[in-house]
């Protein structure tokens, strides 16, 4: 596929996904209550504003705000940019990584954007679970990431499996 078409899709998917992300965290900003969460149907889901210093989980919270800095604006701000360098110039790659890895992208981009305007931390507000089994408090963007990762994986099964 030629550079033009690549650019088109990562751009539209960028757009869409870093939208709907920072729609939601504005609305979730202006809307819910801080730092505390409300059940919905039957505690599936749980809903409520909070800001993570640290990574998925939380893991890297107890971390000086040194190395958050670097571990999770310049390293990661470095991965973006790679990320999208191979996604622009990568003319081999098939319509399915290129969306798998836009969304990726996308997501990565949308909480590195939270960490630069939002003084190191990014915007969670959703919860899954049943009974004790819960997932991490997360957003929209990690939807994209999660999203991207699984569609890579499980093409790459399917182009295993055809060899």
């Amino acid at each position: 596929m030629d550079t033009w078409k690549r650019f088109i899709i990562i751009f539209f998917i960028t757009l869409s996904s870093v939208g709907c992300d920072q729609g939601t965290k504005l609305l979730a900003s202006q809307y819910l209550p801080k730092f505390q969460m409300t059940s919905y149907l039957n505690d599936f889901i749980r809903i409520g504003y909070t800001e993570n210093i640290g990574a998925f989980l939380g893991l890297g919270n107890s971390l000086s705000e040194h190395t958050r800095f670097l571990i999770f604006v310049v390293m990661v701000g470095a991965f973006l940019l790679g990320l999208f360098i191979y996604l622009v110039s990568n003319s081999k790659q098939h319509l399915t990584s290129i969306i798998a890895l836009s969304l990726v992208f996308s997501g990565g981009m949308s909480n590195f954007y939270d960490r630069i305007m939002n003084n190191g931390a990014v915007i969670d507000f959703l919860n899954l679970g049943l009974g004790s089994i819960r997932t991490g408090i997360f957003n929209v963007a990690d939807i994209a990431i999660m999203a991207g990762a699984f569609m890579l994986l499980f093409s790459q099964q399917n182009n295993n499996k055809s060899i």
